[in-house]
């Protein structure tokens, strides 16, 4: 039931910390990977790492918010693989002029830095699925796995763009699971997790100080997480095993907390 083996997962945003673990635990399991970045060097050490341990990773670059480049690369990989089974839309990220400083309101927001938050978290998912999605209908069969945030179900103070856009995406996930699902069958699965939090390259400087104790917003959120700690990077990979496998064959239209309690706590 939870077997994946032979599968051809695409994942965007294949350079960031999360995906780069998704990654190593998706190929151990044999399942072939097309890695996508903006910049192909980017992706280049983890595509070593992988073909070092004896597994199939392919690179491409692709710009996730032109369709036209996506669907070169869509072409590329069905050539290179004959299908596609999973996509895993992790490409996202924040903008500084989307997020509210300490000392700052709402009011100072740059509204064009908020418009290129969405654009990437939101049509950065949209793009791809539908493209991606495409080949999927041909088939009658895929996975879609979108990346959400802790930042939709609960304010997060401060990243108003970034909590904007993850929100949209959520609904655009239940949207397209019952899309696919009523017009090209119960082959096609389209869910999402929601990881707390985890500290990656973006967000480790907010996170933590220079001798690794926790920052303010650091502490802030570990007094709200019951488990009392970070979440580790692997810790994600079971959810994205069991979702892209067949134990998961009547799921669809969810989106998965992996947060070590932190949506379930009051602060109380």
């Amino acid at each position: 039931m939870f077997e994946i083996e032979g599968k051809v997962a695409i994942i965007t945003g294949a350079s960031g910390t999360l995906a780069g673990s998704i990654a190593e635990s998706l190929a151990t399991a044999g399942v072939r990977l097309a890695l996508l970045s903006r910049s192909v060097e980017t992706i280049k050490p983890l595509q070593e790492k992988l073909l070092h341990l004896g597994r199939t990773a392919n690179c491409y670059e692709v710009d996730i918010l032109s369709k036209d480049s996506l669907i070169h690369v869509r072409n590329e990989i069905k050539t290179d693989f004959g299908k596609i089974d999973i996509l895993l839309n992790i490409a996202g990220g924040n903008l500084p002029g989307a997020t509210i400083a300490p000392d700052k309101t709402v009011f100072d927001m740059s509204l064009r830095d908020f418009t290129k938050v969405v654009d990437l978290n939101l049509n950065g998912t949209v793009l791809p699925s539908m493209v991606f999605g495409e080949l999927m209908a041909e088939q009658k069969k895929g996975i879609i796995i979108n990346y959400s945030s802790m930042a939709v179900a609960r304010t997060i103070t401060r990243i108003a763009g970034y909590s904007a856009s993850k929100a949209a995406m959520e609904n655009f996930t239940r949207w397209m699971a019952v899309e696919m699902a009523v017009k090209f069958g119960d082959g096609i699965r389209v869910n999402a997790i929601a990881p707390g939090f985890f500290i990656g390259k973006q967000n480790k400087d907010l996170l933590t100080n220079a001798d690794g104790s926790y920052t303010k917003r650091g502490t802030t959120i570990i007094q709200n997480t019951p488990m009392g700690r970070f979440g580790n990077a692997d810790e994600l990979n079971g959810a994205i095993h069991f979702l892209c496998s067949e134990a998961a064959s009547f799921i669809t239209g969810i989106v998965l907390p992996i947060d070590g309690g932190f949506g379930a706590f009051s602060g109380v």
